[in-house]
């Protein structure tokens, strides 16, 4: 599977941005999907994830509510709408694919290059 995420870029707090992540090959509906994030001297922190068929999602807190992780199997891709974005949310943003559902990196076996998102305050 290889994966492209897309959307991000600079916005003002509060505003709000779309990331998009792509993937090739067939059996895209058969992952679990995820998005992490990683700050310049931060480690790698999980944001969300989605269940194969999409029925199933699950935030960190420090975004639940402000962002909405969703999928369209019939397109190949996942999305991260993420609201009321905060500088605190500025990172690297990563989509991730696995055949587990968690939070931990580690249960992702393939990733797409990160995309900026910068929230100035």
């Amino acid at each position: 599977v290889q994966l492209q995420a897309f959307g991000g870029g600079l916005v003002q707090a509060g505003g709000s941005l779309r990331l998009s992540c792509a993937a090739s090959g067939r059996t895209f509906s058969a992952y679990v999907m995820g998005w992490f994030r990683q700050a310049p001297g931060k480690e790698r922190e999980f944001v969300a994830a989605i269940s194969g068929s999409g029925a199933a999602t699950y935030y960190t807190g420090s975004v639940k509510g402000r962002f909405t992780i969703s999928r369209d199997n019939a397109k190949n891709t996942v999305f991260l709408q993420m609201n009321s974005l905060k500088p605190e949310d500025t990172a690297v943003y990563s989509c991730a694919a696995g055949s587990r559902f968690g939070t931990t990196w580690a249960l992702y076996d393939y990733w797409g290059q990160g995309t900026q998102v910068t929230v100035s305050s």
